[in-house]
């Protein structure tokens, strides 16, 4: 159970940091891609606290 969950949050880690870095490589102004990188911090940090069972 911990190893499955452990596993679930390093990968849903690593698709964070991978999405991070498809945003910056975006063709957008910096203000839209400031927005878009809180957007998926956002995104990621619930659902990094779902694996944690806090929701």
């Amino acid at each position: 159970m911990a190893l499955s969950m452990l596993i679930s949050i390093l990968i849903t880690f690593l698709v964070i940091i991978l999405v991070l870095y498809l945003v910056q490589r975006l063709p957008l102004d910096a203000r839209m891609r400031q927005i878009a990188q809180i957007i998926v911090i956002i995104i990621g940090i619930i659902s990094l606290l779902k694996y944690l069972a806090v929701f």
